[in-house]
């Protein structure tokens, strides 16, 4: 018997959807998924970041040296920006 999933009960932003309705072109659909997508964003962790961020700059072509200097100069402009984390810190975030 196949286990029946309950659809997933997210907060309602239903104001901030309305506000970009009224203010973009954007129809309601897309409004609601920047606004989660947003959210999702602003919602990782700093290790989840850290982690996200060395793929995408190592898929890029960039080596480690810079990964983690770029990394380490980005946190701080992040929402909730996290405590400062030495190169070191980074490199165990990655690496264990």
């Amino acid at each position: 018997m196949l286990e029946q999933r309950r659809p997933i009960r997210l907060p309602s932003h239903d104001d901030l959807i309305d506000h970009l309705v009224r203010s973009t072109a954007l129809p309601r659909g897309e409004a609601a998924r920047v606004v989660l997508d947003v959210l999702a964003y602003f919602d990782e962790t700093t290790e989840e970041y850290v982690r996200r961020r060395h793929r995408e700059l190592q898929t890029a072509g960039a080596a480690n040296a810079e990964i983690f200097d770029r990394i380490a100069a980005e946190l701080p402009h992040r929402a909730v920006a996290p405590p400062e984390l030495s190169l070191r810190q980074l490199r165990r975030i990655v690496y264990g």
